[in-house]
């Protein structure tokens, strides 16, 4: 019987090392490896794709802006000289800007009308002015009153700006936000309101009114 010659020696693929060594590691690193290199790709392509988010809703001037802590209608914005009773003092080469809102505490507690915390002046932004120097009641200026649950109110927000930043027929952007209700039970007590989230917007027209009607009556007189 012929001797059969010797086998030939298998050839060994390059990769072969990469399954012998694949064969030993766990399978959950192959997740962690891919993962890894999938968020390297989306990043270097724009990063990973992300929802929308939802346009701000368009309101217009006397539309009211309801949520659970208020509603609050913004009405008209005005120039003026001074305001007296509103609590801003104009200096110098500044004037009033002023913008008058219907508003309804819809909460069940007292809200106040400037403070930071269950503050009206928090659930509105008006974009370039910061917090009103002052706020008022229009019916008997009443400074920073408190608004009653149901009790609906006109109130004056007012800022002391320079003469020169703004004119008749300038537009005001006004942001509305909405407020989470917070309790504290920890260090801290009570309940207010807190992390305004814009939901809405609108753009108010600001009318030059001068010295104000006071002011011109005295001049008559």
């Amino acid at each position: 019987m012929s001797e059969q010659p010797p086998a030939a020696p298998v050839r060994k693929s390059r990769f072969t090392w990469i399954r012998a060594a694949s064969d030993r590691v766990p399978t959950a690193w192959f997740a962690a490896i891919g993962t890894g290199l999938f968020l390297a790709a989306t990043a270097a392509f724009g990063g990973l794709a992300t929802a929308a988010e939802p346009p701000l809703a368009q309101l217009e001037p006397g539309t009211a802006h309801v949520n659970d802590m208020r509603s609050l209608t913004v009405e008209r914005a005005v120039l003026i000289d001074e305001l007296p009773g509103s609590g801003t003092f104009p200096e110098k080469r500044e004037r009033v800007l002023a913008i008058v809102v219907d508003v309804e505490n819809r909460w069940d507690e007292p809200l106040g009308s400037i403070d930071d915390q269950n503050g009206i002046a928090a659930s509105f932004d008006v974009a370039d002015l910061g917090i009103p120097s002052s706020a008022a009641r229009m019916d008997d200026a009443t400074l920073d009153p408190r608004l009653q649950p149901g009790v609906p109110a006109q109130l004056v927000y007012t800022w002391a700006v320079d003469a020169r930043d703004y004119t008749a027929g300038d537009t005001l952007t006004v942001t509305l936000n909405d407020l989470s209700l917070y309790t504290a039970s920890f260090v801290a007590r009570g309940t207010y309101w807190q992390e305004p989230i814009a939901s809405a917007t609108l753009t108010v027209t600001l009318t030059d009114v001068g010295a104000g009607v006071d002011a011109e009556s005295d001049d008559e007189g």
